[in-house]
């Protein structure tokens, strides 16, 4: 048994953390800078923000490494540095999971490479695969607890970062557990058109400990999307990590519409729904966690809101379409 599901066992459902990008920003990263480069350049600001989400009852924290392939870090020039990173990205969550009040356990974040396979693009599917290799080489040796593939749209893609991380864990000799969540920002299907069924379908073979469904459009775009995986594969661990509702402009600023409350209200009808692993994605700070971890363990009534655009239909009930968006490629 891995520490993710020796902690699921005991506590039924585990609070995830929220939004990285946002967090550094508020924190003196400018536009365009690298969030992984941060990871030793500026490790106390990393380490600040998460242990604002450990402090707000997260769980299991994700590292600083969403863009952490050498695809990514080849835009900052830095691509020769993917394992120090990489490790130093772990070490910095390593650090706040083992000072905290409660047992927290570190996922290694592992976001998309940015390139599209062949024929689509220019990226071999066995270059895909090395390079995710080396990314979990990384995040191996900062003492993750496990490999965490997030916001992907191309099943191929995320089948050769499984391959990559099951690489890795066997050349470093450890036994440790691989999660994969896909966005589903297009209409109800992620941007190269896969459906929650398909997801389960396609990743229920490859050794994965638990999978579902991060950043997205809106929240009830993600819950759609669950609720055919829970069909598909009603015995695998689920993920939810929603938007903090939908994005808007006030002058030049983003801002979402999902408060605490309608992230509280959100944890709750993922937990009903058969959802154990409850987080947030773009938009929500240590507030909507907080909120989120209150109304789990029962310290607060679930709250009256909805996010704009959502119903509170539980699995297997329509909830509304939603707009398109263009792939993130930043965690929050």
């Amino acid at each position: 048994m891995s520490k993710l599901t020796d902690y699921l066992e005991q506590e039924g459902v585990l609070v995830l953390d929220g939004a990285m990008g946002t967090q550094l920003f508020a924190r003196g990263l400018v536009s365009g800078g690298s969030p992984e480069e941060w990871n030793v350049t500026h490790p106390e600001r990393v380490q600040d923000v998460h242990r604002a989400y450990v402090e707000a009852g997260s769980q299991i924290i994700l590292t600083n490494s969403f863009g952490g392939t050498r695809y990514r870090l080849q835009l900052h020039n830095l691509q020769d540095r993917v394992v120090e990173l990489n490790r130093a990205a772990a070490q910095n969550a390593r650090a706040a999971a083992d000072a905290a009040d409660h047992r927290v356990l570190v996922g290694g974040s592992m976001g998309p490479s940015g390139e599209l396979l062949v024929p689509m693009g220019t990226m071999t599917y066995e270059e895909c695969r090395a390079a995710f290799a080396e990314q979990a080489q990384g995040l191996i040796e900062g003492g993750v607890d496990v490999l965490w593939i997030e916001t992907m749209s191309d099943l191929n893609e995320v089948k050769a970062a499984v391959e990559g991380a099951h690489q890795a864990a066997t050349a470093a000799n450890v036994d440790i557990p691989i999660s994969a969540t896909m966005s589903f920002d297009t209409h109800g299907r992620t941007m190269m058109g896969v459906t929650g069924t398909q997801l389960a379908k396609e990743l229920s073979g490859l050794g994965l400990t638990a999978f579902g469904a991060n950043c997205g459009n809106n929240i009830p775009d993600t819950e759609a999307a669950l609720a055919e995986m829970h069909a598909a594969a009603p015995e695998m661990i689920l993920i939810a990590k929603a938007n903090a509702g939908m994005p808007r402009y006030e002058g030049s600023k983003l801002v979402y519409d999902g408060t605490p409350d309608v992230m509280g209200a959100y944890a709750d009808r993922m937990r009903r729904s058969g959802v154990q692993l409850i987080g947030g994605c773009c938009g929500s700070g240590p507030e909507h966690i907080h909120m989120m971890r209150q109304v789990l363990s029962g310290e607060v009534p679930v709250p009256d809101a909805v996010a704009v655009g959502s119903s509170s239909a539980p699995f297997g009930e329509e909830v509304a379409p939603a707009r398109s968006r263009e792939r993130r490629m930043r965690r929050g």
